[in-house]
């Protein structure tokens, strides 16, 4: 009778093009992958060819005058052009042309059911992975950030596999407890605060890569492309920065929405308790950095405790734990 309940009222044939849609968006991401790879390896050949482009378009001559040699440049007629790179930009039009196909996907899902795409993990999972690709593309709109390309879509590939092979659950109507406006802005919140983490755990994998290579010269010459060590601290600090306050909002939202639906702020289940470790890790790497001048290894191991944290909430929590917040649909 409740599974009934549950899948009247539902568009399958929406839902099985969102399904489409995935695999689709999948698919060409992993191009993307691909393409930005190509641009990353190229890297090397690029910085040789430009530093023999500099090399020729200067050349110092020694004119005697007396007792005085005076040294000229003498400028040849090369312009200082740029070097294309064509599969960098090729994995940036990819990049967006998956990242619409994965919006496309969500809407559909959440047409075929006439609600917000948030009810379940494999929701969840693909509300997440159109985060990332939102706030990457975003980015990428201000600054060069193509370097980040493969790694991005490199995880958010890995993700929409897990959604599809591993989360997926037919399209269906909310349970009676999730039936509340409160799911459209906890769990939008919440869904956008993982993507940054996500983003965020991203840049501090880089910055191991970077540090392991500082001990061995020579190594993994493409990652030359890729910031070094201080600048990617920086920039997994900012975007924590951005993603912390809104996890706090995750957190008070929660507390709220848990008050009128169950009579009570806190109940120490299971996911609201993961939720207050994830919050205490992150809270004490920003305020490790902040204070007590942390920053590397040290505050970056903290991080990492905390991303691991989510995925222990998304990926465990959810499924294996049994408590009010039982709602994967798997």
């Amino acid at each position: 009778m409740i599974t009934s309940l549950m899948t009247s009222g539902v568009d399958q044939a929406l839902a099985d093009n969102s399904l489409r849609l995935l695999w689709s968006s999948a698919l060409v991401l992993t191009l993307a992958m691909l393409s930005f790879t190509v641009d990353l390896a190229g890297h090397p050949g690029r910085r040789a060819r430009a530093a023999a482009r500099r090399a020729g378009e200067t050349q110092e001559v020694a004119e005697a005058g007396g007792d005085i040699a005076v040294v000229t440049k003498v400028e040849t007629d090369a312009p200082d052009v740029p070097q294309k790179r064509q599969w960098a930009g090729i994995g940036i039009s990819l990049s967006w042309l998956g990242a619409l196909l994965l919006i496309a996907c969500i809407a559909t899902r959440g047409w075929s059911v006439q609600r917000p795409p948030l009810g379940n993990m494999y929701e969840f999972l693909l509300a997440g992975c159109g985060f990332v690709m939102v706030a990457y593309l975003g980015w990428a709109l201000r600054h060069d950030v193509r370097w980040l390309g493969a790694f991005v879509t490199g995880v958010v590939v890995l993700f929409e596999m897990l959604a599809g092979l591993v989360f997926y659950t037919d399209a269906s109507q909310l349970l009676p407890s999730l039936r509340s406006y409160w799911l459209s802005i906890h769990v939008t919140v919440a869904t956008l605060s993982v993507a940054l983490f996500t983003v965020a755990f991203v840049l501090h994998a880089l910055w191991f890569v970077q540090a392991w290579r500082e001990k061995k010269p020579g190594k993994l010459a493409f990652m030359d492309a890729v910031p070094g060590k201080g600048t990617l601290d920086r920039l997994a600090y900012g975007v924590l920065i951005i993603a912390f306050p809104l996890w706090t909002f995750t957190l008070i939202a929660g507390a709220i929405w848990a008050q009128e639906a169950w009579g009570q702020y806190w109940s120490w289940d299971p996911k609201e308790v993961w939720t207050l470790v994830i919050w205490v890790l992150y809270a004490a790497y920003l305020h490790a950095r902040m204070t007590a001048g942390w920053s590397g290894r040290k505050s970056i191991y903290v991080a990492l405790a905390g991303f691991a944290c989510v995925l222990i909430n998304y990926g465990i929590v959810n499924v294996f734990f049994v408590g009010q917040h039982s709602y994967s649909g798997m």
